[in-house]
Formats: C-alpha cells, sequence, structure tokens
C-alpha cells in the first residue's frame, strides 16, 4: 500500500512482530480505520455496516449464526447488535425457543444500509487502487484461506 494512505504513519515506522496474530490485528487496525473514514459521514462504524449487511443478505438470523458467520464471539456480537437495535435498524423478536433471539433489518435499517452502500464502496475503491487488481485478488484469496485454516486449527 502507497505510505500516503496512512498520513503520520508511515511505513518505515513499522517494526517486524514476532507473530502471525499480531500482524493480523495490525492490518486490520489500518483497514479498519480506511473504511471508518469513509462511512463515518453515514453515521456508521464497519462492524455496523458489516451486521447490516449481512441481515439483509439472509433476511432474519438469530445470534449463533451471526456469531459462527462472522467468526466473533458473542460479547463482541452481543454489543453490536444492542447499539443497532438502539439506533432502530435492527429488531428481535423471539424465536421458537423462548430463548433465541431473531434479528432482522428495520425499513430505518435497510435506509441507513443504502445511505452507507456509496461510502463503503469507496473504502473498497481506496483500498483496490492502492494494492492494484492482482494483489486485491491475491488478497481476497489468501485472507479466505487464512480464516478457513484457522477455524479448523
Amino acid at each position: 500500500m502507497n505510505r500516503q494512505t496512512f498520513v503520520g504513519q508511515p511505513g518505515d515506522a513499522l517494526f517486524e512482530l514476532p507473530c502471525a496474530c499480531q500482524n493480523l490485528r495490525r492490518l486490520t487496525r489500518v483497514v479498519t480505520r480506511i473504511y471508518d473514514q469513509e462511512l463515518r459521514t453515514a453515521g456508521v462504524e464497519i462492524a455496523q455496516f458489516g451486521l447490516l449487511t449481512a441481515l439483509a443478505a439472509v433476511g432474519e438470523a438469530n445470534q449463533k449464526r451471526l456469531s459462527a458467520g462472522f467468526a466473533m464471539d458473542s460479547t463482541t456480537l452481543t454489543r453490536t447488535l444492542g447499539l443497532l437495535r438502539k439506533q432502530g435498524w435492527v429488531r428481535a423478536i423471539r424465536g421458537k425457543d423462548r430463548r433465541e433471539r431473531l434479528f432482522s433489518l428495520t425499513a430505518v435499517g435497510k435506509r441507513q444500509l443504502a445511505m452507507a452502500q456509496p461510502h463503503w464502496e469507496r473504502a473498497e475503491r481506496r483500498l483496490r487502487k492502492e494494492l492494484g487488481e492482482a494483489a486485491w485478488k491475491n488478497m481476497r484469496e489468501m485472507v479466505t484461506g487464512l480464516t478457513e485454516t484457522g477455524m479448523r486449527a
């Protein structure tokens, strides 16, 4: 990536980290920052946008399905879902089991997602431009492979 992308944080200031986890966490912080910068105008963070997108795709899901789909711990998911419910973007209804809650987008949530979509697309274009098409494709394949490998480990 071009050093201009991270103004005030030149690449030569980075130091070698000893493990895959630390390197990946640093990378995700940098990438999250790019998406959050773009989405801020729409009043959404990338974690919220991801959940809105997932709910738009599946229609309705319980917390277990969402947690598995994002490989996210339940506590973090509960916090994010709570914020989305407070915003009025997501509703929860009781499932077949009294303890189960099914989450879905509200009309306001659908509008919020539509409003945020162009900002997300701008973040995607920024990264894609910096990486170039070949590196973009390789990154997507590698991240998918690493995620699947990590889930099996």
